[in-house]
């Protein structure tokens, strides 16, 4: 059957669009206008640009990333890793320890991730509540807007059966009497394909890229794509512009450049970017906050061999989780960990692997009977893990994340759980992926092993698709940048509202808590920038657009 690319129709019916590598810029500076801009169209940015477009406000936004579109999307990992992540996929902190995933095209990395969609857990709730005096942020205050992102993004249990990379997460939570969840996915008519990280290619996945963004411009937003805002300009407590800086075709920056004016101005370019964007701007920043505590939920990887077919390259890449470690000894204690699976494919998996020559070919060769769990170590909660930092540099940014001694300790355990349950699941022998530890053939000898391996940064794999923080919100000024609404406290019209806001990791994936609060926020905003309109709250939001 046809696939429908909802992008391309909607460019040919007129959406008003401006590609960055073919902008000319005239000899002055132009001009761009419009009550609202927003920088970063991913979960935050998507999610924003459609509240504010449907309260009747003009809105801009703004992505360095390309359009791509279903059309695009060919489920090759050599074309969706350099074309759709940031650096490649290949993004890393400062001593290469810890591998970042993070989106780089319209729609961030809402049109790269792997669907998992999970409402943020009431320990992190309350912990923010607590700790940096959130309000309005209760699990009960929360529920309305994320049952409105459910619906809108059609996120509902998944009802087909797991593949089988997933199947032996649960058969080993089955064995072994531990917890474990069937996961939400924001699918409408998937394919169950299993190649989600490199783009839908069918326009199932209910992205920003086909569901908040070409509502938004079939309401008459405007979308800059490949263009890079470099600097907010603001004097006294007011923003009166950002300057957006064009990009060509293969993301080098040109010297054509932009003025964005508005009445408010959204930041949303992600947890590292939007904390780079106010540091290089020189925002008020009074009790250097900006970029400090920023979270990853580092992950450890265990490969376990089956004598069955596994084939984790195809079906739903995530679709049973088990909590049974993470909130353990509370929201405070030492460092818990959230059990999944990652999908298997090929350049995934080789460059998360460790070995050379002969041992690495041999895992290689098994890669059908390979099976894989991660442990995603939530951070930011307890003293020992209080993330890292994002610092400028000449060229751009670094990220400095120091792996802690209660960090490894974590890592251990969670070694320890991800063996256990896959021998209970029936592996044949079980790989911790980390340097000098080969093949396991029991539990017992896994145990063993594992309690004394050597556990250290570039011996171990560790690996993160979630960045948060920096940017952390609260009523407490001493700890916090903006508000519980996402409200600058320094400058009235400036809003932030992505997963920077988050004082801590979440214990979960992040997509809902970034679309849930999102939708919280904006819609009071669109209330406040429309005074005289219909309430905000009653703004109905429209139908998916999707094809497949």
């Amino acid at each position: 059957m046809a696939i429908v690319d909802p992008i391309r129709e909607g460019l040919a019916a007129g959406w008003k669009h401006l590609d960055g590598a073919s902008y000319e810029a005239p000899a002055k500076l132009q001009t761009l206008e419009a009550d609202v801009i927003i920088v970063g169209t991913g979960a935050g940015g998507g999610t924003a640009a459609e509240i504010l477009t449907q309260a009747g406000l003009s809105v801009i936004m703004v992505e360095k990333g390309p359009l791509r579109s279903s059309s695009d999307f060919d489920m090759e990992e050599r074309t969706a890793y350099p074309n759709l992540y940031q650096q490649a996929a290949a993004m890393k902190t400062a001593d290469k320890a810890i591998g970042i995933f993070q989106g780089r095209a319209v729609g961030g990395s809402t049109t790269v991730n792997w669907t998992t969609s999970i409402r943020t857990p009431s320990h992190a709730l309350d912990f923010w509540a607590a700790e940096y005096a959130v309000k309005g942020m209760s699990e009960a205050d929360m529920a309305p807007w994320f049952e409105q992102m459910e619906q809108r993004l059609n996120i509902s249990q998944w009802t087909f059966d797991p593949n089988r990379n997933n199947a032996m997460l649960r058969k080993g939570c089955e064995q072994l009497g531990w917890d474990y969840t069937v996961i939400k996915r924001n699918v409408l008519g998937c394919w169950n394909t299993g190649y989600c990280g490199m783009g839908c290619p069918v326009n199932a996945k209910q992205s920003m890229l086909v569901t908040t963004i070409p509502a938004a411009l079939s309401g008459g937003a405007t979308l800059l794509s490949r263009f890079e805002a470099v600097k907010i300009e603001h004097q006294g407590d007011k923003v009166f512009g950002i300057r957006v800086r064009a990009r060509d075709a293969a993301l080098k920056p040109r010297a054509d450049e932009l003025m964005l004016k508005g009445k408010h101005y959204i930041l949303a370019g992600g947890a590292i970017h939007t904390p780079v964007l106010m540091m290089r701007s020189k925002l008020a920043d009074p009790m250097q906050l900006l970029g400090k505590r920023t979270l990853l939920h580092p992950t450890v990887l265990s490969g376990a061999l089956f004598d069955e077919a596994i084939n984790g390259h195809s079906g739903a890449p995530q679709s049973i989780y088990s909590d049974q470690f993470v909130w353990q000894n509370g929201a405070a204690g030492e460092l818990g960990y959230k059990l999944e699976v990652p999908p298997i494919h090929p350049v995934l998996i080789a460059s998360k692997t460790l070995g050379f020559g002969k041992s690495h070919a041999e895992l290689m060769a098994n890669f059908n009977q390979l099976q894989v769990v991660i442990a995603l170590i939530r951070d930011g909660f307890h003293p020992d893990s209080p993330g890292g930092k994002v610092m400028l540099t000449d060229n751009g940014f670094t990220l400095d994340y120091p792996l802690s001694a209660g960090f490894w300790q974590a890592a251990r355990r969670a070694f320890a759980s991800m063996a256990e349950l896959q021998f209970a699941a029936g592996a044949r022998k079980v790989l911790p992926i980390s340097e000098g530890v080969g093949y396991l053939n029991s539990w017992q000898e896994a145990k063993a092993a594992i309690a004394d391996m050597p556990l250290a940064p570039l011996k171990t794999v560790v690996a993160s698709a979630h960045v948060m923080g920096g940017c952390p919100m609260g009523e407490d000024k001493a700890k916090t940048m903006v508000n519980s609404m996402g409200r600058s406290h320094y400058l009235q019209n400036l809003s932030v509202m992505d997963g920077s806001v988050f004082p801590t990791s979440l214990g979960a994936n992040p997509q809902l808590s970034i679309y849930g609060i999102t939708a919280r926020n904006a819609t009071a905003l669109a209330k406040e920038l429309t005074p005289a309109a219909a309430p905000a709250s009653d703004v109905v939001l429209d139908a998916p657009v999707t094809e497949g």
